[in-house]
């Protein structure tokens, strides 16, 4: 055996480079499925059963095309983890060298690289063109914009990519004249809520999703999540649909109600299609072209079109670029020092706070929250109650369909949490529940006031709020973007400092029964 192709469960295209100049007659291809990567956090059903699937349907489109494919089914094998496969496969056909695409995870990425040391095989690890800015590409970005600013920001490596891709350019002016239209993606819905909403296409399982629906049923029983609202995109046509269904119809309001919440309500405008594009069913120069398109086509606003894109050419960009930068101090980040555990309602969704319910229930029954709703709400959350943030990164990690580490860990750690202390945010993301109130319908049904700070009926975010800018107060002072806000501190007396505070204590001391 010439190569020994390793393709990794998120890397599901075709143009995988690690199948560049394939030759049936010399190489060989492993795919696996290992109890591991279900278990190292407490894996979502849907998650299991999304990338299981999927994986089954990618290894059937390869066996098509009788490339000589080795797959490891779950239900098939005792190996615990995928580095017991690559060494049983070393061991059985010792091949001159393993191919693999750039894993999207350290761990995975450290687990090939000690597999073969131990068996002395040069490990060929190639750049993951799926992307639009390489690995070296974003270090070199990041090394220049650093010599001049202590942290990295988003918006203007953006600006970059728009310029080098020619995305909604014009000559060498941004379309439209502004670079970014956040000023007016930020609505609420309004007192009438959503209007004219149209689901998501359903993607009924087929036999091979009812397969591993069993089996993920069977075997991981005790794993959080339900099954019964699956109807996630497994394969790339399925997942081209759900793009179509997009442009045409979710488009042309994305970008008003981007941020927007409202109960019972999981979806609303949003793509859906991070997870297609995470699993490599999709590639994000198709999914930014389609946007684009639609907008020349005058089908969508420019400010629908460009928040969309920002999203992709820009954040999805760039946190992958910041990961490979800052791993593996990024997982431990903990500048808070927070150390509390997660409540228990974060694994059922059983608690008062409406906002929580809605956006912790919602994801236990589908894998599913829009940004919105992770950053400000679960995240918001988070930061407040002064949760572990390893514990918290790893719950995101646990319970989103679309949760690769290279994605998730600097969402969570870098932007949600803070907790990498501004490497490339310019502020903790805190609020009041006054936010939640202002972007939602939530606060209507729930049984505390955002507008109370102490006594048994405030808002636990109101509470929690002025207690961290409280204490936090002097830091908070000294940012430009979060000055204004802690300048209200200020006007608190002794008595009303000495109140929140002890309302925020006892709240921290009963989390699980807020």
């Amino acid at each position: 055996m010439r190569h020994l192709i390793i393709i990794l469960g998120d890397q599901l295209t075709l143009d995988n480079p690690a199948l560049e100049g394939f030759d049936p007659a010399q190489d060989h291809i492993v795919m696996a499925e290992v109890q591991e990567e279900s278990t190292h956090v407490w894996a979502h059903r849907q998650r299991i059963t999304l990338f299981l699937s999927a994986m089954r349907h990618f290894a059937a489109q390869l066996q098509a095309q009788h490339l000589p494919l080795t797959y490891f089914k779950l239900n098939e094998h005792a190996y615990p983890d995928l580095s017991s496969v690559w060494q049983a496969m070393l061991e059985q056909h010792r091949p001159s060298a393993m191919r693999v695409c750039e894993p999207g995870d350290w761990r995975v990425w450290q687990a090939l690289q000690a597999v073969a040391d131990q068996y002395s095989t040069p490990l060929v690890v190639l750049e993951d063109t799926h992307f639009m800015c390489s690995r070296a590409q974003f270090q070199r970005w990041a090394a220049k914009y650093g010599e001049k600013n202590s942290s990295l920001r988003m918006e203007f490596f953006y600006r970059g990519m728009r310029k080098k891709h020619h995305i909604l350019m014009q000559d060498d002016a941004p379309a439209g004249g502004d670079w970014n239209y956040d000023h007016d993606n930020r609505q609420s819905l309004g007192k009438q809520g959503p209007q004219d909403l149209l689901p998501p296409p359903v993607f009924s399982p087929d036999a091979v999703t009812q397969e591993v629906m069993a089996l993920v049923q069977e075997r991981f029983a005790q794993h959080p999540g339900a099954l019964d609202m699956f109807a996630w995109p497994v394969t790339r046509d399925q997942a081209l649909d759900l793009l179509q269904h997009f442009i045409a119809e979710k488009l042309p309001l994305f970008g008003p109600y981007q941020d927007a919440m409202w109960q019972d309500q999981p979806y609303l405008w949003h793509s859906l299609l991070a997870s297609a594009m995470n699993l490599k069913l999709l590639n994000p120069r198709e999914v930014i072209v389609a946007a684009e398109q639609a907008y020349l086509d005058g089908h969508v606003p420019l400010g629908c079109a460009e928040g969309f894109i920002r999203q992709i050419l820009g954040w999805r960009e760039f946190v992958r670029g910041v990961y490979w930068l800052e791993m593996p101090a990024l997982k431990s980040a903990n500048y808070f020092q927070h150390q509390r555990d997660l409540p228990v309602w974060f694994w059922t969704g059983d608690t008062h706070m409406q906002c929580l319910s809605q956006c912790i229930g919602q994801t236990l029954r589908t894998g599913y929250a829009h940004h919105i709703q992770r950053l400000m709400v679960i995240g918001l959350f988070s930061t407040l109650a002064q949760l572990s943030p390893q514990q918290v990164s790893d719950w995101f990690l646990a319970v989103y369909v679309d949760a690769v580490e290279w994605v998730e860990l600097p969402n969570v750690m870098g932007m949600a949490l803070y907790a990498n202390g501004g490497r490339f945010t310019s502020k903790p993301y805190v609020a009041s529940g006054a936010y939640i109130q202002r972007m939602s319908n939530y606060c209507k049904s729930c049984r505390y006031d955002p507008k109370q700070k102490t006594g048994e009926s405030a808002c636990p975010f109101t509470t929690l709020y002025w207690a961290f800018l409280i204490k936090h107060e002097a830091s908070l002072a000294s940012n430009q973007r979060t000055r204004l806000m802690v300048k209200h501190v200020a006007n608190l007396s002794a008595d009303e400092r000495s109140a929140i505070n002890d309302m925020a204590t006892l709240r921290l001391q009963h989390l699980d029964q807020l």
